[in-house]
């Protein structure tokens, strides 16, 4: 059985969004402007390294799928390769390779997804996703940095 792990850079009033500043949103890159350290860095390698699958939601997914493809090294590769799920009914998930676009109610998908997928399947940014999840007792852990 898998297990759902949220991972998000936070603030402390709460902005999520584009942290890296890749995107044109109001807070763009707020999140970067700071150096997360050697062990920062380790963790959110040790994290990756260590996860399944990636669940996201719409505009996580294509801001991923956009980045993610054209990058290299060890991150990249296990990003690139591990299975993809996307909460979408605007998309068709071949923007990215092994990706699979969830169908249908929301809490149903997901609870499927943790009965048949082993591992971790962790959720990055997707605040809405998250929020819904949340709402529905579907995430096992919380990981704010």
């Amino acid at each position: 059985m898998g297990r759902i792990v949220v991972t998000e850079f936070i603030s402390l009033d709460g902005v999520i969004e584009d942290p890296g500043g890749a995107e044109d949103y109001e807070h763009s890159g707020w999140s970067f402007e700071f150096e997360r350290g050697e062990d920062g860095n380790k963790f959110k390698l040790d994290e990756t390294l260590d996860s399944e699958a990636l669940l996201l939601g719409r505009v996580t997914f294509e801001g991923f799928a956009d980045a993610w493809p054209s990058r290299e090294g060890e991150f990249a590769d296990k990003f690139n390769n591990m299975p993809k799920y996307v909460v979408s009914s605007t998309i068709d998930g071949s923007q990215w390779n092994n990706s699979t676009v969830l169908e249908g109610d929301v809490a149903h998908a997901v609870s499927k997804l943790k009965q048949d997928q082993e591992g971790n399947i962790v959720v990055h940014g997707s605040a809405q996703l998250v929020q819904t999840l949340l709402e529905q007792g579907l995430v096992d852990e919380l990981r704010l940095m």
